[in-house]
């Protein structure tokens, strides 16, 4: 069967050369970094070649760059470190949106069961958060305030700049989840008024089981994870050397091949729009997300008719991947928290899937998934 991946943003395939990378530390360099010995000291070495490479493309430092096991833990330390260290200030109030990763919206209620006050901000209908929300949320005690720059489920792109000037002029924190934004928007953090921001390494090609949490250099933070003093005493836990060298391998593919990638995905995702709307017919096809604000690589299409869990069904069987929202909740069967907080119609909600491009795709590929979705849906709307 022809198999057709698009789920990238729920992981994405590893890049060959990061493959490699990882080979060859697997079989060659297998000293733990923190030893003194010569073995240690040539993984010390591949790790710190890593963390420069990463810092370096990113804007940063590398001493502001730490090492995590994925981008949920970067999103949970950077939440619960930065609230708990805050604490000690006087600051116990935290801000959000409601169309968070579970990964954030489950620490602030981690947070609010050790006495913490959370405020969700809500999003209008495109997916946005307005900065007026923010702003009105913000008081004394506000020490943090946490947003995605890109919504995993409708790519959606989050105001980071102006909310981040914002909580710079009333000295509250600011903490990015941009793991769907790493290598699709450019990232500089010498400019982005951002105190904290999580990455994965999985969504760009690299492998899965690493991440990475920038901490911007004299923000309050607390460790989550205790037992050893790596990582400046961030996060203990001996480092994945494997996983760090082919996550900054394929950062380094990702960053350099950026500006041929970003036109490639938005025309893979304008073309599959009409590919799809003249299948299912123009009114039977909604986008859920921003009209222009969005991260070419992410689609949320309801396909109006013809429920979510059908169309993955079809979709699988035709050898194409698609999810329902995020991969983390991809196993509930209630319609997505993210489409229902955009207030989007329950028609819409119960017919949602998410598309989701990258590495491998082609227009010719895609040409093929469309027929097979032509092929199915035309079975799908005479049985119906």
């Amino acid at each position: 069967m022809d198999r057709i991946y698009y789920d990238h943003a729920a992981s994405s395939p590893l890049h060959a050369e990061a493959a490699k990378a990882m080979l060859e530390v697997m079989t060659g360099t297998y000293g733990n970094a923190s030893s003194t010995h010569s073995f240690g000291r040539a993984a010390r070495q591949l790790l710190n070649r890593s963390r420069d490479a990463i810092a370096s493309g990113i804007g940063c430092t590398a001493g502001e760059l730490v090492f995590t096991g994925g981008g949920t833990e970067s999103d949970n330390a950077a939440l619960i470190g930065a609230a708990r260290a805050a604490r000690k200030q006087g600051k116990s109030h935290i801000i959000t949106s409601a169309t968070e990763h579970q990964a954030v919206l489950q620490s602030c209620e981690a947070l609010q069961r050790e006495g913490f006050r959370v405020t969700i901000v809500p999003v209008d209908e495109q997916g946005l958060v307005d900065a007026a929300e923010v702003e009105r949320a913000i008081a004394a005690d506000t020490a943090l305030i946490s947003l995605m720059h890109v919504n995993n489920e409708t790519g959606t792109i989050q105001p980071i700049e102006e909310i981040g000037e914002l909580a710079r002029s009333n000295s509250v924190l600011v903490h990015v989840d941009g793991v769907q934004a790493l290598g699709i928007l450019p990232i500089d953090l010498r400019q982005l008024p951002v105190d904290l921001m999580s990455f994965s390494s999985h969504k760009i090609n690299g492998p899965q089981g690493i991440g990475a949490l920038y901490i911007r250099k004299g923000t309050p933070f607390e460790p989550v994870l205790f037992g050893g003093s790596q990582e400046r005493k961030r996060r203990a836990g001996t480092e994945n050397v494997a996983g760090i060298v082919g996550f900054a391998k394929a950062f380094e593919l990702s960053v350099n091949s950026l500006a041929e990638r970003k036109p490639f995905m938005e025309r893979l995702r304008y073309t599959w729009i009409e590919r799809m709307r003249e299948i299912a017919g123009a009114e039977n096809i909604a986008v859920n997300g921003h009209a222009s604000l969005y991260a070419p690589h992410i689609l949320n299409l309801s396909f109006i008719g013809v429920g979510t869990e059908s169309m993955l069904m079809n979709l699988d069987l035709a050898g194409i991947a698609a999810s329902g929202g995020s991969a983390c909740t991809a196993g509930a069967l209630e319609p997505s928290y993210v489409l229902n907080a955009m207030n989007v119609s329950q028609e819409r909600q119960a017919s949602a899937v998410r598309f989701s491009f990258g590495l491998g795709n082609t227009m010719e590929e895609l040409e093929r998934a469309a027929k097979k979705v032509a092929t199915f849906m035309a079975r799908v709307r005479t049985n119906a």
